[in-house]
């Protein structure tokens, strides 16, 4: 039996593209539900999603419309209150998918296998694809980012060590292992990278599958993707302060590994990765090119930099161009993400703030992303200068 749990939060933009991709899965009706977990505050939203599942409903799909009083824990509450349910009890895979992410028919039966067929495999990952890559030159930039994850960061740790961080979507869960892990969790505003350490503490192991993708949207405007990164920043480095105890003292993953997961999970990417991003891009760069007398090697203004952004660059060579804005976007976003990491680390006052991301609802190639332009108006040059008269 296998759930799709479906998370809302005043989705107006995209709730009828996961909801319907969700329906369009390949799975024997009897053995799928469909649970929709609306924590809308606004009752229009609500009704339009309740009446979106009984439509489905109609047409013969177990969708479930979940509903629940207050918002405690945000995305882990909703996900955990799913679970309660006579109904999910009995389901033995959950798949996870955000609001905006539109996975193909075929997406159960390329990832519940993996779980079929190795009883020691907790999470199967599938990529994320982007509908609006193109859309502008942030949206870019992020596919960079994303690219780079997932290539190296995700299917790098699934070969290896068979861990990795769970992306929050577009994955399957085993459910035994989510109750033997201690279910979904509150305590940090990275819920997805909690359960993965704590399910891996207990011996679970990850699968990477980057041949099954699925759709979904960047955000497209600089203060929502600031909030994304923040929350992102953040919330690992509050998770690295809860668990480095628990990862050390735990017996069922080898000192390798654990080494992996605190050094290079953890410490490294987590912590070290923008403190090192904001003294190069911020400090040491301009300090080499403003004072002429602070003498810095050239391995460690030009080299090291250089390096970086073509091993980060090199999954999309069609940008290449625009490295350079790259570059510049990096020390804004490297500050940002510091002031997140030591605001995790030390628990100041919004480090476990949550904001839900902003979507516009992109629906792939289809939809026209091109902005109309204004026409010009035409003026004569006594115009320009001359005041209308009233």
């Amino acid at each position: 039996m296998v759930m799709v749990q479906i998370p809302m939060y005043n989705e107006l933009e995209v709730y009828k593209l996961s909801i319907g991709a969700a329906c369009e899965l390949n799975w024997p009706k009897e053995r799928l539900i469909v649970q929709v977990l609306d924590d809308s505050t606004d009752p229009s939203i609500k009704n339009l999603v309740e009446k979106e599942c009984e439509s489905w409903a109609s047409k013969g799909v177990n969708v479930k419309y979940a509903t629940r009083v207050g918002h405690k824990g945000f995305k882990a509450g909703a996900l955990k209150k799913g679970m309660e349910w006579d109904y999910a009890k009995q389901c033995e895979y959950i798949a996870l998918f955000d609001a905006d992410y539109q996975p193909e028919p075929d997406f159960l039966l390329r990832t519940v296998p993996f779980l079929m067929h190795n009883s020691n495999v907790a999470l199967v990952q599938a990529r994320w694809v982007f509908v609006n890559d193109r859309a502008s030159l942030l949206t870019r930039i992020q596919k960079t980012f994303m690219d780079y994850h997932f290539k190296v960061e995700q299917e790098a740790g699934s070969a290896t060590f068979a861990f990795f961080s769970f992306n929050g979507t577009a994955g399957v869960w085993r459910r035994q292992a989510i109750d033997d892990a201690g279910g979904w969790k509150d305590r940090t505003t990275v819920e997805d990278m909690d359960l993965a350490v704590r399910a891996t503490l207990k011996g679970w192991k990850f699968v990477y599958v980057g041949n099954v993708r699925v759709k979904s949207e960047l955000p497209s405007t600089y203060q929502a993707y600031c909030r994304q990164q923040f929350w992102w920043a953040c919330g690992s480095a509050n998770l690295f302060r809860k668990m480095t105890w628990e990862v050390l003292v735990t017996k069922q993953v080898s000192p390798l590994k654990k080494f992996y997961m605190i050094y290079s999970f953890f410490l490294v990417r987590r912590v070290i990765a923008p403190t090192v991003a904001f003294l190069l891009y911020n400090i040491i760069i301009p300090v080499s090119v403003l004072i002429p007398e602070v003498f810095l090697p050239v391995w460690g203004v030009a080299y090291i930099p250089t390096a970086l952004t073509v091993v980060t660059a090199i999954r999309n060579p069609e940008n290449l161009h625009i490295m350079p804005l790259w570059i510049l976007f990096e020390s804004v976003m490297s500050m940002h993400r510091i002031k997140a990491a030591v605001a995790g680390l030390l628990e100041l006052p919004e480090f476990n703030q949550w904001i839900v991301t902003q979507k516009v609802g992109n629906n792939g190639a289809d939809q026209n992303c091109e902005v109309p332009l204004l026409q010009k108006a035409r003026k004569g040059l006594r115009n320009r200068w001359v005041p209308a008269q009233k």
